[in-house]
């Protein structure tokens, strides 16, 4: 997509931190960090959100979510992280760009859904 801002760092026309890159997959770190550890992971390759995601993309999906935990220890996080996936606008979906947040770098992470 043309205006969509994870398709123009993937093409490099803007700047990000990033922390792994291959011909499918990029990772940075977020520009507004949740957690001492807080990055992104994309696929180069433009899917909305995972609504939008097909039997075609189950490689590229499977090839991120094993790639995850690796980097997340590599970025520190030995003791576990969150994986979070907004998709859609109620679920708080900002960028429409297919991401996973990897959070963590604390001891605990606080809890992310609170009742009452």
């Amino acid at each position: 997509m043309e205006n969509c801002i994870f398709c123009k760092i993937a093409r490099k026309e803007i700047p990000a931190n990033k922390i792994y890159e291959d011909k499918d997959i990029l990772a940075f770190n977020d520009i507004n960090p949740a957690a001492p550890v807080h990055f992104l992971l994309i696929p180069k390759l433009h899917i909305d959100s995972l609504i939008d995601v097909q039997d075609i993309h189950q490689s590229l999906l499977g090839k991120m979510l094993s790639l995850a935990p690796q980097l997340a220890k590599e970025q520190g996080c030995e003791n576990g992280f969150r994986t979070i996936i907004n998709t859609g606008p109620a679920g708080g979906q900002e960028i429409f760009h297919l991401h996973f947040h990897i959070i963590g770098g604390r001891e605990h992470l606080p809890g992310m859904i609170h009742t009452g």
